[in-house]
């Protein structure tokens, strides 16, 4: 035990009872501030938000309110939040909308910078108390505070990457002045949060305490009992150039293979101010805003805040009670395994049938693993495994409010299972298929209460993948849809509400990018030059790969039945591959597909060779083409759906905004001559939608 534990513990020993209400001294929209005995208490309550974020506004009372803490001359100043979800979020990204001058926000920037280089200038003792999120713009307020405690839920981080930022508020400096610099950039080159006990080894938090002991840990503070952590003895090391120069040189390799800079400039350009300014203060902070100012500006950056809303107005048609306590999943193979783990991870009940106990027993150990890599505590763990029940004779389902079927992809299975399910489910309750690519329409035919039935399609892997289309047909009822969206986002889920139709969203549109690539593969174009023509586009991988992922039987029954219903839209697959789906080189999963894989699952490649100067168009636009089909078919709503849903299913590049928002931004008129260009040489499957002149129009 340090000495920064026993001082804390030793100071809670001494008060365990709760403070009475401390008395208002002053309150403004977005904080109140009060006093007792000596502490200043600086709540932030942002009007309006369900969470607190920084804006222009909280910032300027935040300034004002520093007046008043000056007024009534404490002895220490604790900030908190009153949000139940956390301290903040970050900075108001709804401000960074649309800003085209970089010299505007430079200036906003170094207002605000006035305003937290005020509150760390403070002579009295300052405390941020931490619960919840604690991100962004939210963990440079409390770095500005000598001292953090953290309750154990905390999470404190840096995600302005995943915006296409870095930092921008003073943590590219006041981070590594304070923990391991080589910890705090992995923390603000990968954007991900760490919880309060790996924060408190870090350094980043200097003591954890539960709600009730609050008080006295800040009364600690204030007594003087409390130390606040040291500097790092990294950072004098990092304040030698030489030293910079190589972990830059080393940091710079790893964020290239991750997040190449001439897509995602904001790594490159992070390492470069620690590289460049890293010795000095001053230069850092001035560096820090103007190179946020030319980012923000940036198309990266504003493309990845589009990709935020997107997702923001994903989550948004989840609102809303589901109903659901109780889920009954029925087939324990690789999605129904996961969908059951994830639904039990929280806290709903789950029921798991499958006809091979095996499969059931292999179902749970999927659960236990994923609970082990997810679930920080082992009483959490315990909890989910317990919630998570095989159920071999299927008596779940007569008590469950959803139940999923998770079965082979093959219409007359799921149908002949209905008719086994449907006369068992309770009164009210929603019956649910994980079908792909099925029409409802083909399988609600015999069930007694057709508007019961909805499509919830996760993708693959569900525990990983963030999508999930709620798909209607035309005799859904609404209140089982609004259930249905509510309980995808209540297990942590984007709702994307899509018609029904054959593959319906995302495999409708994925399935010409697939295919074009096995047809560039009959032309003798590599797999691996292929693939390598996406991922320079922005994909997170390439469709050889992408195939063997979800399995070549999964993507050839799609691909049948689209270029069933499809004829014009979806070329003829190629006999080889079904070939080799009936000898069982189903792709990772087997071992061997299109790819070779080594004892990892690793894709055995050879290096990629030239390829063809109009490769990626011929992968890409088709994708463009059939969502501007989908479209004007009505199977989505609007354009934003289609860009959220292929986003966030497929990876289409984040840092493009969207198929349909990239096209609008390369030109719809481009876009159509090009496939007009590939029609030629390629074939009528290349030929333009008519709903590109719907989008030509809005553009």
């Amino acid at each position: 035990m340090n000495f920064r534990a026993k001082s804390v513990r030793a100071a809670l020993s001494e008060r365990e009872m709760e403070r009475g209400p401390a008395a208002l001294v002053k309150e403004l929209r977005h904080w109140r501030l009060a006093a007792e005995d000596g502490i200043a208490w600086l709540t932030l309550d942002r009007a309006g938000e369900s969470a607190n974020t920084l804006s222009e506004e909280v910032l300027t009372e935040q300034n004002e309110m520093l007046d008043a803490v000056m007024e009534i001359g404490p002895r220490t100043l604790a900030i908190r939040s009153a949000k139940a979800g956390g301290f903040a979020a970050g900075a108001d990204i709804r401000e960074f909308r649309g800003i085209g001058e970089a010299a505007v926000i430079e200036e906003r920037l170094r207002q605000a910078h006035r305003l937290i280089d005020r509150l760390a200038g403070l002579t009295i003792p300052t405390v941020a108390v931490i619960h919840g999120h604690c991100l962004g713009g939210g963990l440079e307020l409390a770095l500005a505070c000598r001292y953090r405690i953290a309750l154990p839920n905390a999470k404190l981080g840096f995600p302005e990457v995943l915006l296409g930022l870095h930092p921008g508020l003073g943590g590219t400096f006041r981070l590594p002045g304070l923990i391991d610099p080589l910890q705090a950039m992995t923390m603000m080159l990968t954007g991900k949060p760490v919880h309060a006990g790996k924060a408190r080894r870090l350094g980043l938090v200097d003591a954890i305490v539960e709600e009730r002991h609050v008080a006295a840990a800040v009364e600690a503070v204030a007594a003087g009992r409390l130390q606040s952590g040291a500097r790092h003895w990294k950072a004098s090391a990092f304040n030698l150039p030489l030293v910079r120069r190589v972990a830059a040189r080393r940091m710079r390799a790893a964020a290239e293979q991750k997040a190449p800079s001439h897509h995602y400039p904001a790594p490159s350009r992070l390492i470069a101010l620690r590289e460049e300014h890293g010795a000095g203060r001053e230069s850092l902070q001035d560096a820090e805003i103007r190179s946020f100012a030319e980012l923000l500006t940036g198309e990266t950056a504003q493309n990845l805040i589009r990709t935020f809303f997107l997702r923001e107005g994903l989550r948004a048609n989840g609102r809303g009670e589901s109903g659901v306590a109780h889920v009954h999943v029925v087939g324990a193979g690789a999605m129904g395994a996961e969908i059951a783990a994830l639904c039990a991870s929280r806290r709903l009940r789950v029921t798991l049938t499958d006809l091979d106990l095996k499969v059931l027993g292999k179902a749970v150990r999927t659960a236990s693993g994923f609970y082990d890599r997810k679930l920080h505590s082992r009483i959490e763990r315990r909890d989910a495994l317990d919630r998570l029940m095989p159920d071999p004779a299927g008596n779940g389902v007569a008590r469950a409010d959803l139940v999923i079927e998770a079965i082979a992809e093959k219409a007359e299975a799921k149908r002949k299972l209905f008719d086994m399910i449907a006369p068992r489910l309770k009164p009210g309750a929603i019956l649910a298929t994980n079908t792909s690519s099925i029409p409802l329409e083909t399988l609600r035919e015999g069930l007694p209460h057709p508007e019961r039935l909805v499509g919830i399609h996760f993708f693959n892997p569900v525990t990983k993948m963030d999508l999930v289309e709620v798909v209607s047909h035309d005799r859904t009822a609404e209140e089982v849809l609004s259930r249905a969206r509510a309980f995808t986002r209540a297990i942590g889920k984007l709702p994307a509400p899509v018609r029904s139709a054959p593959g319906f969203l995302v495999n409708r549109a994925l399935t010409p990018y697939l295919v074009e690539a096995f047809l560039m593969l009959d032309e003798g174009v590599s797999k691996e030059t292929i693939d390598r023509a996406a991922t320079d586009f922005g994909m997170p991988m390439g469709p050889i790969e992408l195939a063997d992922r979800v399995g070549l039987d999964i993507g050839l029954e799609v691909a049948r039945s689209l270029r069933q219903a499809f004829p014009d839209e979806v070329p003829e697959i190629p006999g080889w591959l079904t070939a080799r789906v009936e000898a069982g080189e189903l792709g990772r999963k087997s071992g061997k597909g299109l790819y070779g894989y080594d004892e990892k699952g690793r894709p055995k490649k050879n290096k990629a060779a030239e390829r063809p100067a109009d490769a990626a168009d011929r992968l890409i636009l088709p994708m463009l083409n059939t969502c501007a089909r989908l479209l004007r078919e009505g199977v989505a709503p609007d354009a934003d759906t289609i860009d959220g849903a292929m986003i966030f299913a497929t990876g289409f590049a984040p840092f493009r905004g969207g198929p349909l928002h990239y096209a609008r931004q390369r030109g719809v008129a481009d876009v159509v001559a090009t496939l007009e260009r590939l029609r030629e040489q390629h074939g009528p499957r290349f030929a333009p939608d008519a709903g590109w002149d719907g989008l030509r129009a809005e553009g």
